[in-house]
């Protein structure tokens, strides 16, 4: 019974993890627990030697509480093989009562004999010992106890608590045999404990009741036995003061009743009010101590009633206001308005007789009873309020990033000062990578250390934290619920987790922990450590609940960090997928760039370098609107097809307007035909289109919506160019315009997205002033134009994506470039082809001479034949030979299959063999077919004619 496999038994389990082998999942976990620590502290099964102690208080509140609950139960079980026994808060036995009386003479002492201490750092697993260690309600089976004596017995144990406090009063057990257990018995306990609890809380309100009459005796008020009753001498709200209000004296009026000081102190309610609260100390006449809290109102004010509710469970007593008078706050002898005092005159007596003191009525003010209270149950109410203060607080200021890391932070700033000294805080390497962890007990890693002091000789952040299993931090991850360690130089598996380390930490003071799992979701997260160094109390149950509390709080936001970390880096991952991950080999610009997601989640910038026919680049910067994944996937589909239109060597401005057309289909796709489905459009995206040639030195841009470039001149100049806006893509409707300028050699274009000058936390013109300073620097590399833009410009935390390309430009040397002008005569032709094979001979490529021709023979011929004056040859020499044939013909040639009997059409498949790419380019004037030839034949194989043609006789005729 009472196992969680059933293929082990329980005698079985233990023998097995006293042999040394492992029990995990076969024991329940809190026993496993127990008997690991038990085994730690060196307890021996069969030697659990118990000490006996005569410092018992037989007569103490939880004696008197207890005995006729003890009574009642011994009824109850009459006859009954059962042993009810109350043990301290320290687990010494104060009574005992047995169903069947005859069984106190078969029994050992330590079950039958008042005395004996089961804590179990002394007995091991029992039911006295796990109920204070695990401070809750525990049921022990057989051979679950750790010591061989109890092998035949079953208990079930529960803390009984002051309720005022939450602090553990004493332990209420029921020993049967095993054979005897029912689960009827946890229901039967729970309400004993709680009769225990409640007639703890009578003996508080008694003892307040006493209070109230010594006071209203001394006052000669009302006649005695009044506030023995229902203490209600009127209702609320008679005095003008509503809810707030009361609320606000209440509280103020508790903090002076835990302080047990005599004072006045001046509070301020909303409107400008202010009201004098007076602290009086009283004794009854058993001799109980206490605090009352009278409110002086100035004269003019309505009456202030205030209710009394003497049996509340808080033990802070009201009673409705009285009317004598008082001078107001600023006639009271030696106290000055809004300042807290006290006096060295003596309080008046209970009898009334006494030296007037702080606050004596005279005629010109009204004055009612507050509360009543002991100084400790209000000091017990001041730390509820402030737990209730803290965990509001917490709801604000925990989670205020997506961070995993600052969120765990932010937990441990928030618990210090105000419920420990020191917060510590592991969590799995997963869990910092926004994944789910498989294991949360391993790979752990010390995020947070954070306390009064620094010098605290906790294990590092960023140090691997490996815990053994009898630590308290590794069993609240296996029970899920906060442990609570109150003397940590007796906690044997804190101790055994590191020695030495625990020493010097005892040495700065620390005394008492508690440890809590980071749950959330059903996913635990790591856990969080809390110390207590400076209060020499320890940490209470009500301490633990408030840790749990802050921790819970704390897990759903790290939760909510990871998994939006997960997501980021999916997003990041995918957009890093869909940016270039280098740029293809070309000579016409030297480029650099940097990429920066924003700290709020990836958005859809994008970059881009495109070599486009005759040694020109294209240059493409742009920017999808939003954040997230939608955003990137959007921007690879853009990229994607500014690439492809980019291919059909369109100008920039008819590049743009296919973008436009695209980002519109798209933005309809998703809209759907019915604009009532509640999608109101997914995309506005903005692009900058440059293309750069650099036998000429231009540079034509277009651009949609997006920052105009930057234009950094050989000299350091820094302009940013006039360039008509145009429409952002997907608006359709209005044309895009270009601009052309002249780029001299050395010169660097900078294209960027408005992350990088766009921030809320500054101005626009300031952002372009850096940019400008910072790319006015002449001859400078780009990859240092990029890194010194970044350390300008770029903000501490970018709000926006950024994507930055420097692009600085080079010249085609005119003697890399050949042209020949023809009229539209075939037998030019041959002397064409003469000029070619010469200027190559001087270039030094005469291994494409022969390929050359035959592939200018071909354009030359149909440009001849199909196209119109004038007609211009070009070659350019670059890291490929470039042939092109323009003319002012807009007819385009067409590949095709000729068939067997075809006498033509076969000299663009000549081309298309000859060359490794061609195509059409159109001109404001006409077309250009050009044809690229690579220049190195790769591992000495046959060159392209060589690969098709076996032998001349194969070539077609031209």
């Amino acid at each position: 019974m009472g196992l969680v496999a059933e293929d082990i038994g329980p005698a079985l389990a233990r023998e097995q993890f006293l042999d040394g082998g492992s029990v995990e999942g076969a024991v329940r976990s809190p026993i496993l627990s127990s008997w690991q620590r038990s085994r730690s502290l060196g307890l021996s099964p069969d030697g659990c030697e118990l000490p006996f102690t005569q410092d018992l208080d037989l007569d103490g509140r939880l004696v008197h509480a207890a005995t006729p609950v003890l009574d009642r139960l011994r009824a109850m079980f009459n006859g009954k093989n059962m042993n009810v026994a109350l043990a301290d808060e320290r687990g010494a036995v104060l009574q005992r009562r047995f169903g069947e009386p005859s069984m106190v003479r078969h029994l050992a002492a330590i079950q039958s004999v008042p005395g004996f201490v089961f804590a179990e750092e002394f007995g091991g697993t029992n039911g006295i010992g796990l109920a204070l260690a695990e401070r809750r309600l525990i049921n022990i089976y057989g051979a679950e106890h750790f010591a061989e004596r109890s092998q035949s017995n079953a208990c079930s144990a529960i803390p009984v608590r002051d309720l005022l406090s939450g602090r553990i009063e004493g332990v209420l057990c029921f020993g049967y045999p095993h054979t005897d257990a029912d689960p009827a018995l946890d229901l039967v306990i729970r309400k004993a404990a709680g009769v225990i609890e409640r007639r703890l809380l009578e003996q508080s309100s008694v003892r307040e009741r006493a209070l109230l009459q010594a006071y209203l005796d001394a006052r000669g008020l009302v006649p005695a036995g009044d506030a023995a009753g229902n203490g209600r001498l009127g209702e609320l709200g008679a005095s003008g003061l509503d809810w707030r209000d009361q609320m606000i004296l209440k509280e103020k009026a508790t903090e002076l009743i835990s302080s047990a000081q005599r004072a006045a102190v001046e509070v301020s309610l909303p409107g400008g009010r202010r009201v004098t609260l007076l602290s009086r100390p009283v004794t009854s006449a058993s001799g109980v101590e206490g605090v009352v809290i009278e409110a002086v109102l100035p004269s003019g004010h309505e009456r202030l009633a205030v209710s009394t509710e003497a049996d509340a469970p808080s033990g802070l007593l009201t009673q409705q206001a009285l009317t004598p008078t008082v001078p107001p706050l600023g006639h009271l002898p030696g106290l000055a308005p809004g300042r807290e005092a006290t006096t060295a005159r003596p309080p008046r007596a209970p009898d009334g007789s006494g030296t007037p003191g702080v606050g004596e009525r005279t005629a010109d003010a009204t004055s009612g009873l507050v509360l009543v209270g002991e100084p400790g149950v209000g000091q017990y109410a001041v730390a509820a309020r402030r737990r209730l203060e803290l965990l509001s607080e917490a709801s604000t200021r925990i989670g205020t990033t997506l961070d995993v890391s600052r969120t765990a932070r932010e937990l441990a700033e928030m618990a210090v000062p105000r419920l420990a000294d020191y917060v510590t805080i592991d969590l799995p390497e997963a869990v910092l990578r926004g994944e789910e962890p498989t294991d949360p007990g391993k790979d752990l890693h010390r995020t947070v250390v954070h306390g009064i002091r620094e010098d605290c000789p906790f294990y590092p952040a960023g140090e691997r934290v490996d815990l053994q299993p009898v630590t308290p931090q590794l069993r609240c991850l296996t029970n899920g619920e906060a442990v609570l360690e109150p003397d940590l130089r007796s906690a044997s598996g804190w101790i055994a987790q590191d020695p030495v380390r625990a020493r010097r930490l005892l040495d700065h003071d620390l005394h008492s922990l508690i440890t809590v799992p980071l749950l959330a979701r059903g996913i635990v997260l790591g856990i969080a450590s809390f110390y207590r160094a400076r209060d020499p109390a320890p940490f209470g149950d009500d301490d633990r609940s408030l840790a749990q509390e802050l921790a819970t709080r704390a897990a759903i936001c790290i939760d909510n960090a990871r998994r939006y970390t997960r997501e980021h880096t999916m997003v990041l991952a995918l957009q890093h997928s869909l940016l270039p991950h280098g740029f293809p080999e070309q000579n016409a610009v030297e480029v650099a760039h940097r990429y920066m997601p924003a700290e709020s989640g990836v958005g859809g910038d994008w970059f881009d370098v495109i070599p486009l026919s005759g040694t020109r680049v294209a240059l493409v910067v742009g920017d999808v609107v939003g954040h997230g994944l939608h955003a990137a996937a959007t921007m690879g589909r853009l990229r994607t097809a500014a690439r492809n239109f980019a291919e059909l060597d369109l100008p920039p401005d008819e590049v743009l307007t296919h973008l436009d057309n695209l980002v519109g289909r798209l933005d309809r796709e998703e809209c759907g035909e019915d604009p009532s489905n509640g999608n109101t459009g997914i995309i506005g995206a903005t692009c900058l289109y440059a293309i750069y040639d650099p036998t000429s030195q231009q540079c034509t841009m277009a651009r949609a919506g997006h920052p105009p470039p930057a234009l950094v001149r050989p000299d350091g100049t820094v302009i940013f160019p006039e360039l008509p806006a145009g429409p952002p893509l997907g608006l359709g409707g209005l044309p895009f315009e270009t601009a052309e300028f002249h780029l001299p050699e050395g010169s660097q274009l900078v294209l960027y997205t408005d992350g990088l000058i766009e921030d809320r936390d500054r101005d626009f013109d300031t952002a372009l002033e850096q940019l400008r300073r910072a790319l006015a620097s002449p001859n400078r590399p780009p990859e240092e134009t990029c890194q010194a833009v970044v350390e300008a410009v770029v903000p501490d935390h970018p709000a926006d994506d950024i994507a930055l390309l420097v692009a600085r430009t080079h010249t085609l040397d005119p003697q890399r470039i050949a042209t020949w002008d023809l009229p539209a005569d075939p037998a030019l032709v041959s002397t064409i082809r003469g000029s070619v094979t010469r200027r190559l001979t001087e270039w030094g490529l005469d291994e494409v001479a022969f390929a050359t021709e035959l592939l200018l023979s071909e354009l030359v011929t149909n440009a001849i034949r199909y196209g119109s004056d004038p007609i211009q040859v070009r070659l350019l020499y670059d890291r490929t030979l470039t042939c092109e044939v323009s003319d002012t013909s807009s007819t385009a040639p067409h590949l095709r299959h000729a068939a067997t009997t075809d006498e033509g059409g076969r000299g663009l498949f000549l081309v298309a063999q000859l060359s490794q790419s061609w195509g059409t380019r159109y001109t404001a004037d006409g077309k250009v077919i050009w044809a690229e030839c690579a220049l190195e034949v790769p591992g000495g194989k046959a060159g392209p004619a060589e690969v098709y043609f076996d032998n001349i006789d194969d070539i077609p005729a031209i």
